[in-house]
């Protein structure tokens, strides 16, 4: 399997090991794995907004968020 080195903001890395203090992940590394992959599972399913498919939607974000993507 490949190695990828990535740097973290820190607030993502201590909510990563809390994640595996509580159990939900056996180590960090399996953790990461499986939020990686859930990320892209759900950006391949919700897909970048095509702005002639849906107008309007670029200027408040999907849901009237700010962010172009909600989970």
């Amino acid at each position: 399997m490949p190695e990828v080195e990535i740097t973290i903001p820190d607030h993502l890395e201590m909510q990563i090991a809390q994640l595996v203090e509580e159990g939900e992940f056996l180590n960090r590394e399996e953790a990461i794995e499986d939020l990686l992959s859930t990320g892209l599972k759900a950006y391949k399913t919700s897909g970048p907004i095509d702005d002639e498919e849906e107008p309007g939607l670029e200027e408040d974000g999907m849901m009237g968020h700010d962010d172009e993507y909600v989970f």
